[in-house]
């Protein structure tokens, strides 16, 4: 970011926006080629603003800013294509998505296979009736363009293949070992559901309970512990 003084133009979807000053917002995005960012929106909120009603979530949106930093200025936004229709409880599943993305990007990282996969998987939220197995693809791809991609399909330590009839122990930062019946750490799994997990295929609900058990274990240990908004709204 510290050689852009000029983006036109940028696809992009606000993942957090908050009052700032009496007419102003302070705005976290998601762009497609400069990542995740921090925009200044300055007189967003005054009635005649052209980004008023704009910067809020899951609009896909074209971006325009200037400057430096942690914090650069909007300088416009404009709608692309048509709102995604969430509603209900899809809205608390997309706000976990971009509770997600603010946790794990870093600024000005660009993620342009991830920032697609993002905006395809809240059209699949607005439209399929079971959240689970897209959250559960979406959190796996997250954890891996980030650089904590799980080991599904290999033992740790030995590289021994993963067999499906298997029992494993999974420990965030270390991978699958042999369940032994006992443990300090990690999260018990089968091995067909890690098999499953890696080939993005979940169907049935025993597969999808074991997957999110094992993907909120993992999530967790990354992000130390602290329990994750939406899940608190989720359980409301």
């Amino acid at each position: 970011m510290s050689k852009l003084e000029r983006i036109s133009i940028e696809p992009a979807l606000v993942l957090h926006a908050r009052p700032w000053r009496e007419t102003s917002l302070l705005v976290e995005a998601f762009s497609r080629g400069h990542g995740r960012l921090g925009l200044v929106a300055r007189g967003a909120r005054r009635p005649k603003s052209r980004m008023r009603g704009l910067l809020q979530p899951f609009i896909p949106l074209l971006l325009s800013w200037r400057g430096r930093g942690e914090l650069a200025t909007l300088t416009g936004a404009e709608t692309e294509g048509r709102v995604l229709p969430l509603a209900g409880s899809a809205v608390i599943v997309g706000f976990y998505l971009n509770e997600l993305l603010l946790r794990f990007l870093h600024r000005h990282d660009p993620e342009p296979i991830l920032f697609d996969h993002y905006r395809a998987t809240l059209d699949r939220i607005a439209h399929e009736n079971d959240p689970e197995p897209i959250l559960r693809i979406f959190e796996k791809r997250l954890l891996q363009a980030v650089g904590y991609a799980l080991e599904l399909e290999r033992e740790a330590g030995s590289g021994s293949a993963i067999e499906p009839e298997g029992r494993y122990r999974y420990t965030a930062g270390s991978g699958p070992e042999r369940w032994s019946g006992s443990a300090s750490s990690g999260v018990c799994v089968s091995g067909s559901t890690l098999l499953a997990l890696a080939r993005e295929e979940m169907t049935d609900r025993r597969t999808l309970g074991e997957a999110k058990h094992l993907m909120r274990s993992v999530i967790d240990e990354h992000c130390g512990g602290r329990i994750l908004a939406a899940r608190r709204l989720w359980r409301r």
